[in-house]
């Protein structure tokens, strides 16, 4: 199933961000801050910056989206992401995509795109390097840019940071590849594919908005049939193309989508094999794109409008019977009861429900032998 839809504005109301550790510029210097996902930066008396960041540009990576989900309730809100990310000949290499950066635009998310200045050489695999850390005084700078902003719109301040530093940011990435090759004798990917995305930058931006189109569709493709661990599915996976008020494009794969009347259930489906619930990372990353589902308008299905109706499944292997939102108290606490549940997990399945409550969408929990229609048939 293809689908089609638009996004004119986002109205969305988090409800589990977590409690930002604050750090200050010293911290943040050193690169102390960054040993946290995310965090809240004391910049100066008057300024605080809620700041995540990316450990590869890759958003399936390392669960981004639930740093920059943990942002949301906070202002000033800040995503830093590496625009390259070489692990090594016998590792991955991801690139920044032009429609990653148009996302955290939709969401009001500030972006600073970086570069990494220094590595180690993994002690597990000779071929590959770890601990790669940003150039924190470049970082600093473009936060200085920053408070010194004059728009408050997100949308502006990114167009003119890819504009004006994304070919900066790739040659100093190059540059410093380079250098750590040489002091660890790890042998990285081939330039080539780097200097061409260079080259592609400077003849025009809008180049490299094109070439980052057909890679995130090709990328979509390969996850359309890929079946992870974290999901438990049934029916195939559809492809879901989001076209925002910027003219951003957004390739998404749904793991469930079926019509239901006039309804289009447009279903995010992440499983555990070994606890009760999934990880509270791939509990968030759901969530996140809940707020693209929840603000859908002008959604068509082979050209035919349908209503979206957004939903999350979580599964387990150790769970029996299902519960969801539209549940009372009561029939919750009862399967809350009856699978075990520990106060904290119980806890986290009462804030799941308060977020899709407030923000209209569908969750539940269940055995990964039940389908999501027959929970909503109930």
């Amino acid at each position: 199933m293809n689908i089609e839809a638009e996004i004119e504005n986002i109205s969305y109301h988090p409800q589990m961000c977590d409690l930002l550790p604050v750090f200050r510029i010293e911290d943040f210097k050193s690169g102390d801050a960054f040993k946290r996902g995310q965090f809240l930066l004391e910049y100066s008396d008057q300024k605080s910056f809620a700041i995540s960041h990316w450990k590869s540009p890759k958003r399936t990576r390392t669960y981004p989206y639930a740093r920059v989900y943990d942002t949301l309730c906070m202002d000033n809100r800040i995503t830093i992401i590496p625009f390259v990310k070489d692990e090594g000949c016998e590792g991955d290499r991801d690139f920044l995509q032009w429609d990653t950066v148009s996302l955290m635009s939709l969401l009001k998310v500030y972006v600073i795109p970086a570069y990494y200045k220094t590595a180690k050489k993994s002690s597990r695999n000779p071929n590959k390097i770890t601990a790669q850390e940003f150039d924190y005084t470049y970082l600093l700078d473009r936060l200085k840019s920053f408070a010194d902003f004059n728009q408050s719109d997100a949308v502006h301040w990114n167009m003119e940071e890819v504009q004006r530093q994304i070919v900066h940011v790739a040659e100093q990435a190059k540059r410093y590849y380079k250098v750590i090759s040489q002091r660890t004798g790890v042998k990285l990917h081939s330039p080539n594919e780097l200097d061409a995305r260079i080259k592609t930058m400077e003849k025009d931006i809008m180049d490299f908005r094109a070439y980052s189109r057909i890679q995130a569709q090709s990328a979509r493709e390969r996850e359309r049939v890929t079946l992870h661990e974290q999901e438990r599915v049934s029916g195939e996976k559809s492809t879901l193309t989001i076209k925002n008020f910027i003219g951003g494009y957004y390739y998404w794969t749904v793991d469930e989508a079926s019509i239901a009347g006039a309804r289009l259930l447009l279903v995010e489906k992440k499983h555990s094999k070994k606890s009760r619930l999934p990880h509270l990372g791939d509990i968030k990353d759901a969530v996140l794109k809940m707020v693209l589902f929840t603000n859908l308008s002008r959604v068509t299905v082979n050209g035919k409008t349908h209503s979206p109706f957004p939903v999350i499944g979580l599964t387990s292997d150790l769970l029996q019977g299902y519960c969801h939102s539209a549940m009372d108290d009561a029939e919750i606490e009862k399967f809350l009861a009856d699978n075990n549940l520990k106060d904290r997990a119980r806890a986290l399945v009462r804030k799941i429900f308060q977020e899709s409550r407030v923000n209209h969408f569908f969750a539940y929990i269940a055995s990964p032998t039940i389908q999501t229609q027959q929970i909503l048939v109930v």
